[in-house]
């Protein structure tokens, strides 16, 4: 049991969830050991190969219908994704953002044609997704992005330069957002399919040197003139883009602050293992008061977290979860995270400073929590618009 000891949303207490987290447990027990995980993050990436075997497993596209290829399920189990893949130190892996990010726009906002196309091979690991956002001089703001596609003929010809963009040295089926109409501002914006084994104008950048997250590649992503099908523009109507952005983001930022506390919680359990055993003047530094005071304030702290969290997970499920509420959920976790994160590092001294602790790498990872899927101080200026 965690020791944040909290009652579980309803419907995950399901005897087929149960089952899919253990066969996920299991997967991640093989191909993600602690010894791969180490080589993914000395290497930036994860391993090519681990998208089709977890294709095999049934682990990709989860979430989709079988119709298209995926497993059938819904959002619970990529919720039990985004568990196993904290519990096993597998975050460079990025199935959660082609599962329950970039597989949902086509689902909810593609053609028929456009579902059949591309999530069975998506299903498969054949094609493996991200979305390019983010560009230099645009993150947050979305309405600002310079990237553009202009329609000739039968073909969009996209120009865009993208940063940060996770997954980006081994996507080759992207959603690029970019402007059809430059002159009409967020509804200018359009999405537009990219797999980049079928173009030629599209390179890959660097992979981005972080803080933390090192197994997660990152990157710069670069198209120029490239051109795609007219039918790769998501849902065949120009200027849908911005909106289909607003429509899935509150889920992204649920699933972002579901990371942040799995991150909460696996750093108070290590680190109530380690006061428990480490011995300080010879006795244990649990047996500080002010070790129980301010550990004591975490499991409020998180407990009270938790409990928001599963209410904005029932609201997800039921297709009821709002902005406001994400953003909410957002800000607080990742705010969270990093405040209870820092004081569990200080319990452990010196140790918690070296790498091989990890405290170490939970410190280091919590810190991009709070900018990427939207800045604390976007998710505030959300909040504060319905005041």
């Amino acid at each position: 049991m965690s020791i944040i000891d909290v009652n579980p949303v309803p419907a995950m207490a399901d005897e087929e969830i149960t089952m899919f987290s253990d066969a996920a447990d299991r997967f991640f027990e093989r191909h993600a050991s602690p010894e791969i995980t180490e080589r993914w993050r000395a290497q930036h990436q994860v391993d090519m190969g681990i998208w089709t075997t977890a294709g095999e497993a049934g682990l990709l596209c989860a979430s989709v219908p079988e119709e298209y290829g995926g497993s059938g399920g819904d959002f619970r189990h990529e919720v039990v994704l985004i568990e196993q893949i904290a519990k096993h130190d597998a975050g460079g892996f990025g199935l959660t953002l082609h599962n329950a990010i970039l597989a949902p726009y086509l689902l909810l906002h593609g053609t028929e044609e456009q579902k059949q196309r591309w999530l069975p091979k998506m299903a498969t690991g054949e094609l493996r997704g991200a979305i390019a956002m983010s560009e230099p001089g645009a993150g947050s703001d979305l309405a600002a992005v310079r990237s553009t596609a202009r329609l000739e003929g039968d073909e969009y010809v996209i120009n865009a330069q993208k940063t940060f963009i996770s997954n980006g040295q081994q996507a080759n089926l992207i959603c690029v957002v970019c402007k059809t109409d430059v002159e009409a501002k967020s509804r200018g914006i359009s999405l537009l399919m990219v797999e980049t084994d079928k173009v030629e104008g599209f390179q890959r950048g660097r992979n981005l040197d972080k803080i933390g997250c090192e197994a997660q590649d990152t990157s710069e992503l670069f198209f120029d003139e490239v051109r795609v099908p007219k039918g790769n523009l998501l849902g065949m109507v120009e200027g849908q883009g911005f909106k289909q952005l607003m429509t899935e983001l509150p889920k992204e930022r649920l699933i972002i602050a579901l990371q942040g506390m799995h991150a909460i919680e696996l750093a108070l359990e290590h680190t109530i293992t380690y006061v428990k055993e480490r011995k300080v003047f010879g006795n244990a530094v649990l047996d500080y008061q002010n070790t129980q005071f301010k550990l004591a304030e975490c499991k409020t702290d998180a407990t009270v977290a938790k409990v928001f969290i599963n209410h904005c997970l029932e609201l997800q499920l039921q297709g009821q979860l709002d902005d406001t509420k994400a953003s909410m959920a957002k800000v607080w976790v990742t705010e969270l995270q990093g405040k209870i994160i820092d004081q569990c590092l200080q319990f452990f001294g010196g140790y918690g400073y070296m790498n091989e602790y990890p405290i170490a790498r939970l410190y280091r990872d919590a810190r991009g929590q709070r900018i990427w899927g939207g800045t604390s101080e976007i998710m505030k200026l959300l909040i504060a618009r319905t005041l």
